[in-house]
């Protein structure tokens, strides 16, 4: 049962990081989760909800 909440604790503050960087949780948890799937990730720091913000602006540029 700990770990469960364990995990929850990181989801939630993943939504919770993702709202104070006006990133949209259910867009970046997808995209995020489909990059884990499909590749290797050797930068960890662009999977965060920051660095997703960024790429999205630099999309929209």
């Amino acid at each position: 049962m700990r770990r469960g909440a364990e995990q929850w604790a990181v989801v939630a503050s993943l939504v919770e990081t993702c709202k104070l960087n006006d990133v949209d949780p259910l867009a970046y948890l997808t995209n995020v989760l489909i990059k884990i799937v499909t590749g290797p990730n050797r930068d960890i720091d662009q999977l965060l909800p920051w660095a997703y913000r960024a790429q999205a602006l630099k999309v929209v540029a």
